[in-house]
Parts: structure tokens; sequence; C-alpha cells
């Protein structure tokens, strides 16, 4: 288990959320459920009719980073709704491209609209060239293209890959890398303290704030990581308590495990609930959730 298998979405009208991520992006279905969901209502503690359609989408081939869209028919305010860059909440979702100049170019053809002018370009204490364009999308929710120059990852058809990392904004980094590695079993891929001009107009910093950031996943699969990122120099509200269904945005990630018990032992100091048998629409099992110490609502499914 080093990899995010699905990222929860709650959207206000699937047919919009479709029009980005399968028509634009070129993510497939995988699977679909007609709304009323008994299973995953119950999960959620809300009335099996307050669950419309869903759909889990992948990159061809890919079984980490697939994106679960749940239509909310009386959705809450979106989580991320009138938020700034540096409050604590799921922030971003990092899709991977092939060639940002050129999908910039065409999106913008097509009517899309982003947050900067033009892409912004970086590199990493490490050498690490990349290439960034944010892109508000529905729901609040901001999508981020993100190009590692000279290392390419899978792509769609269309040239857009899976989810690459989830965006983590915390209070404190060091304590929810202590829970990545010490209770997931995650490996730190990176870690990074950033800062300086490049950086405050890439993401939108006010002058002097400073970037804690560190990737954590397994370096042998390019979606399906966590990013966590901690903002020196700001004070963020935290937003963490609207991640929960029916709001719409980016609401949590579920790991697939072979068996809970080294989990759920790992857990031993975290607050947890476990179901022992659920149908859920990336599979049948045993499920673990629980919340990281910024709030993130993280759940592991094994079968049963």
């Amino acid at each position: 288990m080093h990899s995010w298998s699905i990222v929860t979405v709650g959207v206000a009208d699937l047919t919009e959320a479709d029009a980005l991520w399968c028509d634009t992006f070129g993510m497939t279905p995988i699977a679909e459920r007609e709304p009323g969901d008994a299973a995953l209502a119950a999960l959620w503690k809300l009335p099996t009719s307050a669950i419309g359609r869903q759909r889990l989408l992948e990159t061809p081939g890919q079984t980490e980073g697939r994106l679960h869209l749940v239509e909310f028919l009386d959705p809450a305010p979106p989580v991320r709704e009138g938020a700034n860059t540096f409050d604590l909440a799921p922030k971003n979702l990092d899709i991977y491209v092939d060639d940002l100049p050129a999908k910039e170019v065409a999106l913008r053809a097509a009517g899309h609209h982003f947050r900067t002018e033009q892409h912004s370009e970086v590199v990493a204490p490490d050498g690490t060239r990349f290439r960034e364009l944010h892109m508000p999308a529905h729901d609040a929710i901001n999508v981020v293209l993100l190009e590692v120059v000279g290392s390419p990852r899978p792509v769609t058809p269309a040239g857009f890959g899976a989810i690459g990392p989830l965006i983590l904004t915390v209070p404190d980094a060091r304590a929810e890398q202590a829970f990545a590695r010490d209770v997931l079993g995650l490996g730190k891929l990176s870690d990074h303290v950033l800062s300086g001009p490049e950086i405050e107009a890439m993401i939108g910093l006010p002058p002097g704030a400073t970037l804690d950031v560190s990737i954590w996943g397994d370096a042998n699969a390019p979606f399906g990581q966590l990013e966590i990122i901690e903002y020196g120099g700001t004070a963020g509200v935290n937003l963490y308590p609207r991640a929960q269904a029916p709001a719409t945005g980016i609401l949590q990630v579920r790991y697939h495990a072979e068996a809970l018990r080294l989990i759920e032992t790992r857990l031993s100091d975290t607050e947890f609930e476990r179901h022992a048998d659920l149908d859920l629409i990336d599979g049948r099992g045993a499920l673990l959730r629980f919340r990281s110490p910024a709030g993130l609502v993280v759940e592991v499914l094994a079968p049963a």
C-alpha cells in the first residue's frame, strides 16, 4: 500500500465534471452507479437519497490516481469556496501532461481559463525542472497541469495523465509526514523548502512566504501520491472540517490493501471506524476510515 487508488470528489453536476475529465482530459469511465447507493450513504452517514450518480475514472492502464466523482442531489457548498492559496485544505489535483506549452495553447483556444497569463517554470533544488499551470475547475477545485521536463509519465490519448499528487496544505508538515510514513507506510520521494519571487508568483503567495513541500508514495508509481505543504509566513483558515459529504470538491482518498491488520495496528493512537463488508464502486470488502493529523479523510479497503 504505497499509492492511493482513488480520490473522491463531490460534484453538483456530474455531466459538467465529465466534460472536463473525460472529454478534455481523456480519462476513461471504468465503473458507474445510478443514484441511491446504500453502502456509500451508510458509510458517510447520509440518507440514501442524498447520493446521486457516481463515476470512477482512470487513465488507461493505471490502477493508481483514479478519480471517483460523486454527484450529490442537494450539495453543500464547495470545500474551497472563497479559499486563499494558503488556507488549510485538500488543495489541488495535479494532472501530469506531456507538453504543457502546447496543452496551454490548445486549452485556451477551447475557452478554458487559468489563474495566470502563462505557465510557470521552476527548477527545484535537486535540479528537477517543472512547469505548472493552475486551472480553476468545477466545484471550486483547483487543477494543476504539471509537466516534469524530461521525465514523461503515462498519459491518455489526449495527452493528460492520471492524478499524480493530491496536494494537502497542513498546519504541521512534520506531523503529517510522520503519519504518512509510520501509519500509511509511504516512502518519502522528495523534501524541499522553497522560497523566492518565482515561487511566490507561481503559487500566489505573499512576499517572504516559504513552502515546505514533500512528496510521499512509491517511486515506481507516478500516480496516487500525497504532496504535503506547510506555508511559512502565512496564516491560513482550516477548511478540513468542510471536506465531508455532501460538500463538493475534494473529500478523501482511498487506498487498497491485501489486509487491514497491519494498518489497524499502526492506528493504535488514532481514532478510526471499521466496517466489515461494504459494496463500493471500486470493490467489495472491509474498510478502515480515519483522519490524518491535518484532517484529511483516509480510507483503506481490503477484499472481504
